[in-house]
């Protein structure tokens, strides 16, 4: 019994990591680019299926990219059509963008028509793009050996997502004792440049009192 609650309390604790989305997505002769971003870790499975639409005279083209500094682009790929299945493992932390282009093409004779075409994207990241019954079969394995399974691919998602929490809050940790340490600095530097700023005006105007002899 005891088990049975720690693994439905992991499945609650664990964050959503499935999106679905359906767009129309307009032809243009130089049409932009329309990203879906997700926010994933490194060297994570992400599984792109994207079902386009019909549509005379469009092109689709996708790219997958993500927005580490490098600026990494993992899949490109020209005039996909019906359903597309696209797989890549991530390099950086951040985000991964799924990105769409529709091209009208050149004999079309004005954009005023407004052709588009229907996208169904689902982004599967980590445990959920695991084909788990792929790997039932080919290692022969039970119901019960399956849901394990499931439940260990959970696990380590939950293991790793408490390893970044802990390395980011390490990084602000550092952060702040840093910045701490320079606002200390800076008010100890403030208050001895006020202390000798007023130091000087003091003997300044003592020696230009001493000169009008208004002082002994």
């Amino acid at each position: 019994m005891l088990t049975w609650l720690w693994a439905a309390s992991i499945l609650l604790l664990l964050p959503l990591e499935t999106s679905a989305i359906k767009f129309s997505l307009q032809a243009f002769r130089y049409p932009p680019q329309k990203c879906i971003w997700n926010p994933v870790h490194a060297d994570t499975l992400v599984i792109v299926t994207a079902n386009v639409g019909p549509g005379a005279k469009q092109r689709v083209d996708i790219e997958i990219v993500d927005s580490s500094p490098q600026k990494n682009v993992y899949l490109s790929k020209r005039n996909i059509n019906a359903e597309t299945r696209l797989a890549v493992t991530t390099h950086a932390e951040g985000e991964v963008g799924v990105c769409f282009k529709n091209y009208l093409d050149a004999d079309v004779r004005s954009e005023s028509s407004k052709q588009s075409r229907i996208i169904d994207l689902d982004v599967d990241i980590g445990a959920d793009a695991v084909d788990y019954n792929a790997i039932a079969n080919q290692e022969s394995l039970s119901g019960l050996e399956t849901e394990m399974r499931k439940l260990e691919g959970l696990v380590k998602e939950i293991v790793d997502e408490m390893g970044y929490l802990k390395k980011r809050e390490e990084r602000f940790t550092d952060t702040n004792t840093s910045t701490n340490n320079r606002v200390t600095n800076f008010a100890w530097f403030t208050i001895l440049s006020l202390a000798g700023l007023g130091t000087w005006q003091i003997l300044h105007l003592r020696a230009f009192f001493k000169r009008k002899y208004l002082i002994d």
